[in-house]
């Protein structure tokens, strides 16, 4: 099989996109694949690479990739893709939206204020602190802070802006983080995310090799587990998302579920949250990227959805 691997491009998780990329690679190669691992940086030569090749695997982060951009193209020359289309793809990656969304369907996300803009010099937040402060449509825990004061707050809202960002100005839930992945249809054993250094899982413990304890099978139970597979579905649901998505929530002390953000395209590097809970269920990294792309190729005309 012919596989078109899509990573990096301009945003700021381009690192962070090439690193799983390489280990995607390694693994659908394993497999006898023939994979082209294509650097989205390139970006005018992309369809003509495209299709030459049976299906793509996207791995990007951030946007372009999140966003629905790609895949919109290539659903133009009918190259099949693990995951969501266009349209569920750009409501998922703005956390704004996703918050009004699910909310109106009934799920718990915690208040929030989304600032499109700067605001004026006597703009004050309506929510108590502390806060989170995180870009509307980053991720990555890129642009992610919980501040305690006012000139905190502006200090990370100028940065956010800086960077061409939209502001998302979240209340502080007092909990524990919880993440569930969706894969075909059905959801993963949730993880339990314990910080090693700090109060919430920031860059640093997202991606340091013992920056967090990520435990799976979290060790809740089973009526909490159950109660997170059936949210992340759910999410997954009403944002129209297909195949692969990873929902983060927090666990409040009175077992209430605030959902968090939804991702379309999860992490794939050595430490990614989807790869482990994959893992229990009996899929090392080059069975799941093998589920990959069976996802897609079922999104063939004529094929069922992934």
């Amino acid at each position: 099989m012919r596989i078109l691997l899509l990573a990096g491009g301009w945003s700021t998780e381009r690192e962070i996109s090439l690193s799983g990329a390489r280990a995607m690679a390694k693994a659908m190669e394993s497999l006898g694949h023939t994979v082209t691992l294509f650097d989205l940086k390139d970006f005018d030569a992309l369809l003509a690479v495209a299709k030459e090749h049976d299906c793509a695997i996207i791995n990007l982060h951030g946007q372009p990739g999140e966003d629905g951009l790609v895949q919109a193209m290539l659903d133009t020359i009918g190259l099949p893709y693990q995951g969501t289309g266009p349209a569920g793809s750009f409501l998922a990656l703005n956390k704004a939206a996703t918050k009004q969304v699910v909310r109106h369907h009934g799920l718990l996300t915690p208040d929030w204020e989304f600032l499109p803009t700067r605001p004026d010099a006597h703009w004050t937040p309506r929510l108590p602190f502390p806060l989170f402060v995180k870009s509307d449509t980053g991720g990555s825990s890129i642009h992610l802070a919980r501040v305690t004061e006012k000139a905190e707050l502006w200090a990370v809202m100028e940065e956010i802006f800086q960077a061409g960002c939209g502001v998302l100005v979240e209340e502080a839930i007092a909990g524990r983080e919880v993440t569930c992945g969706i894969l075909g249809g059905q959801a993963l054993p949730p993880v339990l995310i314990e910080p090693v250094h700090g109060s919430y899982f920031d860059y640093s413990s997202k991606y340091a090799e013992d920056g967090a304890r990520e435990i799976c099978p979290a060790p809740l139970p089973e009526q909490i587990i159950a109660d997170i597979q059936e949210k992340a579905l759910a999410a997954h649901s009403i944002l129209g998302l297909d195949g692969l998505s990873r929902s983060d929530f927090i666990l409040d002390d009175q077992n209430r579920l605030y959902l968090l953000e939804v991702n379309t395209l999860p992490g794939m590097t050595a430490t990614s949250l989807v790869p482990r809970e994959a893992k229990v269920c009996g899929l090392d990294f080059p069975a799941l990227m093998q589920r990959f792309i069976d996802l897609a190729l079922a999104k063939k005309p004529g094929n069922g959805r992934g």
